[in-house]
């Protein structure tokens, strides 16, 4: 699958940084979500990236090998099995801020939360676990992985904000937060006429959407302002 281009990076993260997870979901139903067993461990939840992917069971040498491929603003995806040990920590979150990731994502155990906790990289992992694994098995960095229950691929767009954690296909990142966007401008509008006294009714086609599903015809609640 072709790479976004730097200047798609751009405006990948220009967008992201202006619509939250929820509107994705909601201008696309087929956007991969990662399971909410995934939390975030460290002191901010949002991120957008490409992902550098890599599996790892019971050892961690893969995960340092992905933070050492990895680039600025990339996003490190761990499929884990979601099995409990832990496959990274502190020193990996140190050298993920030093190199300028974009944030840690481990389907499994991580551990340090003592530092962790206050951490400005997001960091995302199904376990906290003071139990780290082995480094005796080396993975292969990009292929395509399991994490949180949905598929990633090396250079799929990852946005994390407070409300959960998803994956868009590169291909078609843009036009899904071009949209967003434009749902959040209509949502602002919604949130002013609410302010001003108006019912939630008022701003949405409830009464024809209402019925066209008592006729049995397919209907779609839209906003109206």
């Amino acid at each position: 699958m072709p790479q976004p281009t730097p200047d798609d990076l751009a405006t990948i993260r220009a967008l992201a940084a202006r619509v939250d997870t929820t509107a994705l979901c909601d201008v696309a139903k087929d956007t991969r979500v990662m399971s909410p067993a995934l939390r975030c461990r460290s002191s901010n939840r949002v991120l957008c990236g490409p992902a550098v992917t890599v599996r790892c069971r019971h050892d961690f040498l893969g995960v340092l090998q992905a933070i050492e491929h990895a680039g600025p603003g990339d996003v490190v995806v761990v499929d884990g099995g979601g099995l409990e040990t832990a496959l990274a920590g502190e020193l990996f979150a140190r050298a993920a801020l030093a190199k300028g990731l974009a944030g840690i994502i481990v389907d499994g155990g991580y551990r340090d939360l003592r530092f962790v906790a206050s951490c400005d990289l997001p960091v995302y992992s199904r376990h906290v676990t003071p139990m780290a694994g082995s480094t005796t098995r080396l993975a292969t960095v990009g292929e395509t992985v399991s994490c949180g229950g949905v598929r990633v691929g090396a250079g799929d767009i990852v946005v994390a904000d407070h409300d959960g954690i998803v994956v868009l296909d590169p291909a078609t990142a843009i036009g899904s937060l071009t949209a967003a966007v434009e749902l959040m401008a209509t949502e602002a509008r919604v949130a002013d006429r609410l302010a001003q006294g108006a019912a939630l009714s008022d701003c949405v086609d409830l009464a024809a959407h209402t019925e066209r599903l008592a006729r049995g015809e397919p209907s779609t609640l839209r906003f109206t302002v």
